[in-house]
Formats: C-alpha cells, structure tokens, sequence
C-alpha cells in the first residue's frame, strides 16, 4: 500500500500490509535456507529442558547476552554529572555514537559527548595526533569549563598513555597549560559501566585533590561539618537525587553531591538549548575533601573511589542502593550517626506511610517468586525490599557481580524465611537466566528493556526498574530510594501484578468470573 501524507503507518501497521508480507516470504525462501521448521521447533524446546540448562551453565568462554555495559559507559555518565563539563572518549566515532544514544534513549534527553575519532591508524600507530587535535577541538567548539578523557578498548589495546598525551597537547597548545582534564583508563574489555564510573570519578577526585596534574600544589584537608554523597551509576538519577536533595534538606544538613547529572538530562523545553546544566562546580569538588564524610551509596560501583576518600580521613558510609523500610531506615541512622541530628518527623511519617502501603497490597504480593537482573548493588537494595513483602526473590542474577557480592545477597537470602531456596548468580548473563525461566520457573521478572525477549520466550511478566529502558517512558523521572521510592517500587510491582491477572481473567464465559472490578 503507498503511503501518504493523510494516512501515515507506523511501522507495526505497515509491515503487516500484503506487499511487505510477501516480501518477507520472498526473502525466507529465497535467501535465508533455513533447517525444517520441525527441526527449528524441536531444537527450541530443547532449550528450556534441564539438559540443556545444565551445558548453559557449564560454558566459561563465552557470553551470551550480558546484563552489563562497558567501562566508557560509566565515565561519561560520570563527566555528565560535573558543571560545565564535556565527556571525551579516547576511541572512535562509533563507540561514543553508543554511549550518548543509550543514554539519550533513556533519558529522553540529548547528551553531549565527544570523541578523538581513532581509525584503523590510530590503531597501529597510537592516537597522540587525535588527541592533540581532538582536544583542540573540542575546547574551541564547546566552551567547557573541564574536559574529563576516558577511554575505549581500541586506544587500550595500543596502549596509549592518557597523561603524556594530554601533556603533549597542552605543549602543543590544544588546551591551556593550566586547563582541567581529569583522565581515566576504562578498557572496554575488563569490568563492566561500574568500573568505569568508578575509576572516572576517582580520576576526577585524584585531579583535584592531587594537585591537578602538577600545575599547582595537592590541596590540605582541613575537615568541616559538611557531608558528601556520591550515588554511584542510576539509571533513576533524576528522580533519585532530587529525593536525596530532600531528605537531606529535612535533616538540615549541607550535603555535597559529587556526580549529579540529575539536571543534565531533566532540561526543560523554553527555546534554549543546554548543552552543560547543573552538575557538581569545580570548588564543591575540592570543598569536598573537607567533609566529615562521604556516603556512597553503591559500594560495589564505588570500590575504589570509597578506598581513595578513606585515605583521606573522611567517615566513608558504604550502602547497597537500599530500598523500601529496612534499607532506608539504615541509611537515616547512618545520616543521624554523622551528623547528630534527630530523624526529621517528616521522615517517620513517610515511613510510617510506606509500611502502610506494603500491608494494603500483602495479600497480593506475599509469596510471588521472582527473578531479577541487574548491577550489584541494585540488585541487593531490590533482593531486601522483596523479602520485605514476603516475596521470594528465587534468582539473583548479576552479571557484573563478583563473589562477595554474591555472599551478601546470600546472607540476605539467608536471614529471611522468604529467601529459602532462592539462589544468587554472580558472573552471569541473560541467556543463563532463559534456561533458568524455563526450568525453574517463576511468577515475574525484574530487569530492564531487554528483559522483554525472555518475557517472550518465557512468558513472565516483566517489571522494567533497572537500566536501560528504552521501550517505556519517563520512568527515570520518578525516585527508587527513600521511603518515597519504596512506594514507587511497590506501585510497579503491583501494576504488573495487576495486569497479569486481568489479562489472565479475561476470557467471556470462561475465566472471568475473575475479571474483577476490585483488586
């Protein structure tokens, strides 16, 4: 059917249309020689049974759709979260095309970054000229205040050295003597987007605490009443950190958030492009030296920039993303701890109201088995909030999760009633996950857009409240944390709750007798 400007298809009316059906037939027979459709079905079930299940999990070469990204990932999310500041990837076009799109296509929002634009020579020969001219560049075009450099596996693979090419193009006049680029080696190759946030911010702290690369004296910590908080790699920043932003105003508390991209991708729309908006300024960096102490709130996200600002003389309180009552009651104690201050009524009320919340919907979520996915301390925050409601995260599965991860969520598993028999997954990828849905199944899934291809496969209903989420909108704009963001956890958990019983109930003279109009 031609298309026209009165009657525009999308592309899943379009493609439905005859003359595209019969394109895709063509194409099937005449170019893709695919085996039986019998053989391609019985291979298929094949793969839900516990045979294969078993080879899945006995594979250590090879990864089949892992729930992590790579380390540049995490460093510009990091550069996005400082004032005035460009992200600059040492590597090529294309790496940093993923990175602002994953991002852009989350948020909702653009996000600026560039790259030194490496290519096949760069790749044998080092890429101090792109560096040089790249630098230069970005410097004339963007008019940042601070350009923080990481890099991607092409410029590691050759073994480029961010700090005598960033010196050679100050010699080169690329950028002033005295101009601020924070650097951090991210190979794409080791770690995952937390590694790489990690060793972004801690380059950026070592930067400014540590004498600015030489030009001019390390600062002198003379300690203050003052507070840090460093949130870690969110995809709910933005709603995150304005939460955080009010807890600590109610305790009456000068907190310092380091990394805060929350404005970044929440601009508004008023005719005037921002390319740099919020962020944490270069003088509350180095302010923050001075604080009495540091919470970071994810610690397997922060290793070693927790390690750094210990060294310093700071208290550093080390969280796991907590979620719902028990974990945001910690983290107040925490904050009450530090600084001496009383728990604000405020808070007590909110808490009082989430617990009322969670014992309205009980009935309805109290022994539901779930598997979930997800970065380290994410995934430890959501495994404590389940067994708070009586459900029963039965698979706890981490790809970029190491071992002691693992004997947290364990403990976890093993301090509730809830958690017997539920197993925790370090170093563990989605396609581990498919066999386990299959052979050990469970009621709902926790993860992020690409979970949808396993609530296909498998058919378990998904619940999208980990990063990314490209196929919903707006969620990032709602917090996770706080007693407030218990309540959202719990409404998510609900509506799929919900969803999944009409849709169960819905057949006329059949099963709904169920379709109820009271939930």
């Amino acid at each position: 059917m031609p298309q026209s400007t009165d009657k525009i298809l999308d592309h899943e009316l379009l493609f439905r249309e005859p003359e595209y059906r019969a394109l895709f037939q063509n194409k099937k027979k005449e170019f893709e020689f695919k085996d039986p459709e019998e053989r391609i079905r019985d291979f298929s079930e094949w793969t839900k049974t516990e045979d294969y299940k078993n080879k899945n999990f006995a594979r250590e070469s090879l990864t089949v759709n892992p729930a992590k990204a790579c380390q540049p990932l995490g460093a510009v999310f990091v550069a996005n979260g400082f004032h005035k500041t460009l992200p600059f990837v040492h590597g090529s076009q294309g790496c940093v095309a993923y990175y602002r799109s994953h991002f852009s296509r989350h948020f909702k929002e653009p996000t600026s970054c560039v790259s030194s634009s490496m290519t096949e020579d760069a790749a044998v020969f080092g890429g101090l000229n792109n560096m040089i001219d790249g630098l230069a560049n970005a410097y004339n075009l963007y008019n940042p205040e601070m350009i923080a450099v990481s890099t991607t596996c092409m410029a590691e693979v050759i073994g480029d050295d961010l700090d005598a090419f960033i010196k050679n193009s100050k010699q080169k006049g690329s950028v002033p003597e005295d101009y601020d680029v924070p650097f951090a080696h991210t190979p794409a190759f080791v770690g995952s987007h937390v590694t790489g946030y990690d060793n972004a911010l801690l380059g950026i702290l070592k930067h400014f605490w540590g004498g600015k690369a030489g030009t001019s004296n390390p600062l002198v910590r003379t300690p203050d009443d003052s507070v840090n908080f460093i949130g870690g790699f969110d995809g709910f920043v933005v709603g995150n950190m304005r939460e955080i932003k009010r807890i600590f105003d109610l305790f009456g508390v000068k907190v310092n958030i380091i990394c805060d991209p929350s404005e970044t991708w929440n601009t508004p729309t008023d005719g005037v492009f921002r390319m740099y908006q919020g962020g944490t300024t270069k003088e509350e960096v180095e302010r923050a030296l001075n604080a009495k102490a540091t919470f970071v709130f994810q610690e397997f996200c922060c290793e070693r920039t927790s390690k750094f600002i210990a060294e310093q003389g700071q208290d550093v309180v080390v969280l796991n993303a907590p979620v719902g009552v028990g974990g945001t009651d910690h983290f107040l104690m925490e904050i009450s701890r530090v600084t001496g201050k009383p728990i604000p009524a405020e808070l007590e009320k909110e808490r009082g109201q989430l617990v009322d919340a969670m014992a309205d919907s009980q009935a309805s979520l109290h022994g539901k088995r779930y598997a979930l996915y997800g970065d380290p301390d994410q995934m430890l925050g959501y495994t404590q909030f389940l067994l708070e409601i009586g459900a029963e995260p039965s698979h706890v599965l981490s790809t970029n999760g190491n071992d002691a991860w693992a004997e947290k969520v364990q403990a976890l598993l093993d301090a509730s009633p809830y958690g017997v028999g539920c197993k925790v997954y370090p170093k563990r990828d989605l396609w581990h996950l498919r066999s386990l849905l299959f052979t050990e199944p469970v009621d709902y899934l926790i993860g992020n857009t690409y979970g949808k291809y396993l609530e296909r496969d498998a058919g378990t209903p998904l619940v999208r409240l980990v990063f990314p989420i490209f196929d919903r909108h707006h969620y990032h704009r709602y917090p996770t944390w706080g007693y407030a963001g218990g309540l959202r956890i719990l409404m998510a958990l609900l509506d799929e709750y919900f969803e999944a019983l009409d849709a169960s109930t819905v057949a006329v003279s059949e099963t709904d007798y169920s379709y109820d109009i009271v939930r």
